[in-house]
């Protein structure tokens, strides 16, 4: 199947009532578990990557073997810029080709986020890629250095946001955290409900790992129709590399090679169930 654009994957998983799992990934590694995970349970899925993330893994080298795998794979998938926060990097996703960017600015004053973001809807506009944004303030760093406090999106301000932006998805604060959760987090779906009424694009939650299976289920029953897992997918490929090691099966690089994928894999094929999106790329 083509490469897809994450607007057309969200507008039918409000049709089907299912949320499309975004996985973010680090290396080819995590790319082929993502993608053998999708394949085998025939899920539309979105793979993406942090600006935070550039560092340790350059846009122009992991960006098109996103971009190559997606291309080749049996399922939809989009490819999407997550945590935009400079023109610049949003720029440079958009001419590899991704089908999808985010503009973070959630940071920032309410208008200046507006501003920046109609800004990045504009550039989009040349590639024809769906432009995600948030709006309030999703606790926790994407990259779990900074550990800020909750706050919850106003649903007004929600509808005002994506109304004044035209964004084509909208990141919201319901008590979610990027990064692992010191407690277990207490979701506010009486937010979610109105955010859910008075906006008409596709929610999206950000801060996934932790999150109970329940309440995944409850969140994309209400709005939610893309989920971000990150943390989950590092912490799998990595506890499954260190179980090698402490059983000795690992026996040189490539057996580190596979264990990444796997752990990859698993965590989400496991996800994808939780999502009811298996299936649903037929």
């Amino acid at each position: 199947m083509p490469l897809c654009n994450m607007k057309d994957l969200l507008k039918k998983a409000e049709e089907g009532n299912y949320a499309v799992g975004s996985f973010s990934v680090a290396n080819m590694e995590m790319i082929l578990g993502v993608i053998k995970a999708a394949e085998e349970t025939r899920s539309p899925i979105i793979l993406q990557i942090a600006e935070v993330r550039l560092n340790h893994s350059p846009l122009h080298i992991i960006g098109p073997a996103m971009l190559a795998a997606a291309k080749s794979a049996t399922v939809p998938v989009a490819v999407h810029l997550d945590h935009g926060t400079s023109l610049e990097c949003i720029g440079q996703a958009l001419r590899l080709g991704f089908t999808s960017v985010m503009f973070d600015g959630s940071h920032l004053p309410f208008e200046k986020n507006v501003e920046m973001t109609k800004t990045v809807v504009e550039m989009a506009k040349s590639t024809g890629a769906a432009v995600e944004a948030e709006i309030g303030c999703v606790g926790g760093s994407e990259d779990g250095s900074v550990d800020i406090a909750m706050r919850c999106t106003s649903p007004e301000q929600a509808r005002l946001f994506s109304e004044r932006t035209g964004v084509d998805c909208l990141a919201i604060a319901i008590g979610n955290a990027h990064g692992f959760y010191k407690d277990e987090p207490e979701l506010r779906f009486d937010i979610l409900s109105e955010v859910d009424r008075l906006v008409d694009v596709p929610l999206v939650l950000h801060g996934g790992t932790g999150i109970s299976d329940e309440d995944f289920i409850r969140c994309h029953q209400n709005g939610i129709k893309k989920i971000n897992i990150a943390t989950a997918t590092f912490a799998a490929s990595e506890r499954k590399v260190r179980e090698g090691y402490e059983k000795g099966e690992i026996k040189g690089y490539y057996d580190v090679h596979t264990r990444e994928i796997e752990g990859a894999y698993e965590n989400a094929k496991k996800h994808m169930g939780i999502f009811y999106s298996v299936g649903k790329a037929e």
